[in-house]
């Protein structure tokens, strides 16, 4: 792995390192500098001529800053004669706006994935789309890795007993069936952008110690209705499970609140001690060890889907 380089964004350089770490190879020395009028400069400062770069950038939270972020430091990739670039965002923020669900508004995803592949990247490697036909926005070749092996390793051995697998909502049923063939489902409908409506339990939970799993936390509406919903019906013990914790506003309080006993998530997105104190029921697992080995794979032209077989 002579010729391949790593180099990390500031969104998340914990994670960065980790991977590093797990390849044995040092991050790429770079230089980010803000102007007073808020403009950036990335400077590298190392040869990454005939170069397999990778450029470690979430576009989490200040979403913007971080996407800009990672549009330069693509640029200034393709112009210091890298030979492949690819973005490494294991958080893709705007995912969720992939669709003109009313009038007179974008699909930002399609919007973010021209904007990738215009800056020079030649392919992308993200975790846990939201939607799986994301893949097809993009004109590029993009590896959607999963969180799953990381996290049921560590349900696996927690040997839960009398388990139910539990989708918050019906569009997570399909990501609930990789964990477990039996589930119960609950019909969810969205209000507003942070406001959603719990109706009904599809399944039966009394008695049983519930698994919920998703994809992000991003408010903690959904997740949290669908745990006291779980709860009046009669669940034992309840632990979530999730890739993304964006926790926004009022997404610590919520979760504090509810009924749930504990929230796993990955470090994807980094999460702050403050929000991790404030929950109080919450752990962090690395995901650098699966993405780590995703970059050697794509590096040395070997199979990443065979890492989920």
């Amino acid at each position: 792995m002579t010729n391949l380089t790593i180099f990390a964004g500031r969104a998340n350089p914990a994670l960065a390192q980790k991977i590093s770490d797990y390849l044995g190879i040092p991050l790429g020395r770079r230089k980010i500098t803000p102007f007073p009028d808020g403009e950036l400069l990335v400077k590298l400062e190392e040869d990454v001529r005939g170069r397999d770069m990778f450029i470690i950038q979430p576009t989490c939270e200040p979403v913007n800053e971080n996407l800009i972020e990672l549009l330069i430091f693509i640029d200034c990739a393709r112009r210091a004669s890298a030979e492949r670039i690819t973005a490494v965002i294991p958080y893709f923020g705007y995912a969720r706006q992939d669709r003109k669900d009313e009038g007179r508004v974008p699909i930002t995803a399609k919007l973010v994935a021209n904007l990738i592949a215009t800056a020079g990247a030649d392919r992308v490697l993200t975790v846990d789309l939201h939607a799986a036909q994301l893949q097809g926005f993009f004109d590029i070749p993009l590896d959607n890795l999963y969180a799953e092996p990381v996290l049921s390793r560590y349900y696996s051995q927690m040997h839960m007993v009398d388990l139910t697998l539990v989708s918050p909502d019906v569009g997570n049923v399909k990501r609930a069936r990789m964990y477990a063939r039996r589930l119960a489902i609950v019909d969810k409908r969205r209000v507003s952008g942070q406001d959603v409506e719990v109706d009904r339990l599809i399944g039966d939970v009394k008695g049983r110690n519930v698994l919920m799993m998703d994809d992000l936390i991003s408010t903690a509406g959904t997740v949290c209705d669908a745990a006291r919903l779980c709860k009046d019906k009669g669940a034992e013990k309840i632990c979530v499970g999730a890739t993304h914790a964006v926790l926004c506003e009022p997404a610590v309080e919520r979760l504090r609140d509810a009924p749930i006993d504990e929230i796993v998530v990955t470090d994807t997105v980094p999460v702050s001690e403050e929000k991790i104190n404030g929950v109080g029921k919450l752990k962090v697992l690395s995901i650098a060890g699966l993405m780590g080995e995703a970059i050697h794979r794509i590096h040395n032209d070997q199979s990443v889907s065979s890492l989920f077989k």
